[in-house]
C-alpha cells in the first residue's frame, strides 16, 4: 500500500473508534498506548490468519489436526520429546510443531494464543490458565569426578561459588536465579564458558574445565557416558515444577485436547512426576 492509502486507513480507524492511534508531528509520527495496542492485537491477527492458511493447507493434504507445542530446554531434551514422539506414532494424522523456550515467553505465548501447550516451570501468577503436573526437575551440580567437589554426597549452592562455572546461556532462568542468589550473598558466578546445549556442557566439565548446575533429566544420560558426578543441592529451589500449561480447555481443538491426554498419562505412567536428585 502507498502511505497515502495507509494514511487514510488509520484516519478512518480513528475517526470510527473516536481514538487517537498516532500523534503527528513535523518530525514525524508517533503511536499512542491506543495505537501501540492496536498493533498488538492487528499482529495477532495477522499470525492468526497465517497459522489458519497454513493449517487448511494441510487439511488438504491429508493432516488432520495441528498442535502448536513450546516447551522449555530441560523439559525438552529430558521428556518432551520422547513423550511428543509416542503420540505421534498413535496419531499419525495429527501434525505437531514444537519449538523450544524459555518459561516467561512460553507462558506469554499461550496467553496471546500463539502456542496451544507450553510445557514449562510454573512461574508467576498462571491462574486464567490451565494447568496440570508434568514432572519435578532437580538441579544438581555437576563435575568431573577428580574435582574438589566430587566426593560429596549433597552440596550447598555457597559450597560452589570458589569455582568456576559452565552455563547454557547468559539470559536462561537458571543463569538468572544463580546469580541473584549469588548476589545476595554478596558474591559472583564466575562463568567461564557458555555452552549452547546440555551436551556441550558436560563435554566442558569432562574436560575437568568447569562445573556446573544443570538439571538432573536433561543430562543424566550425557553424564553417564562421561562419568561425571551428579550432587543433589540442599535448597529448596532447587527442586522446579514442570507443568503443562494451556488456555482453558474448552478453548482447545480436538487434536490439542488429545494431546494433553496424552502428556497426562504419560506423566501417571511416570510415577505422579515426582522423581528423585541423584545421589
Amino acid at each position: 500500500m502507498v502511505p497515502s492509502a495507509v494514511s487514510k486507513r488509520i484516519a478512518e480507524i480513528e475517526a470510527t473508534t473516536g481514538v487517537a492511534l498516532l500523534v503527528r508531528s513535523a518530525r514525524g509520527v508517533r503511536p499512542t498506548p491506543a495505537g501501540l495496542s492496536f498493533l498488538n492485537h492487528a499482529r495477532q491477527i495477522v499470525r492468526s490468519t497465517e497459522r489458519l492458511q497454513a493449517e487448511v493447507a494441510e487439511y488438504g493434504q491429508g493432516v488432520r489436526g495441528h498442535v502448536r507445542v513450546l516447551a522449555n530446554i530441560s523439559s525438552l531434551v529430558a521428556f518432551v520429546q520422547r513423550d511428543l514422539n509416542s503420540f505421534l506414532s498413535a496419531n499419525p494424522s495429527i501434525h505437531v510443531d514444537l519449538q523450544e523456550r524459555s518459561s516467561g515467553p512460553i507462558i506469554d505465548s499461550i496467553r496471546d494464543g500463539s502456542a496451544d501447550i507450553g510445557i514449562c516451570q510454573a512461574v508467576g501468577e498462571l491462574a486464567d490458565l490451565d494447568m496440570q503436573p508434568y514432572t519435578i526437575d532437580h538441579l544438581v551440580v555437576v563435575t568431573h569426578p577428580a574435582h574438589p567437589l566430587a566426593t560429596r554426597s549433597s552440596l550447598c549452592f555457597e559450597d560452589t561459588l570458589d569455582y568456576e562455572f559452565v552455563a547454557l546461556s547468559p539470559n536462561s532462568r537458571t543463569t538468572r536465579l544463580l546469580s541473584g542468589l549469588a548476589a545476595r550473598m554478596g558474591r559472583s558466578l564466575n562463568h567461564r564458558v557458555y555452552a549452547n546445549a546440555f551436551e556441550a556442557a558436560c563435554h566442558v566439565i569432562a574436560d575437568n574445565l568447569a562445573i556446573g548446575i544443570l538439571a538432573a533429566d536433561a543430562v543424566r544420560g550425557h553424564a553417564a557416558m562421561l562419568g561425571l558426578r551428579l550432587i543433589p543441592l540442599i535448597e529448596d529451589w532447587s527442586r522446579r515444577e514442570i507443568v503443562v500449561c494451556t488456555r482453558p480447555r474448552d478453548t482447545l481443538s480436538a487434536p490439542g485436547r488429545a494431546l494433553v491426554d496424552h502428556l497426562q498419562l504419560r506423566t501417571a505412567e511416570r510415577g505422579s512426576g515426582e522423581r528423585q536428585a541423584p545421589r
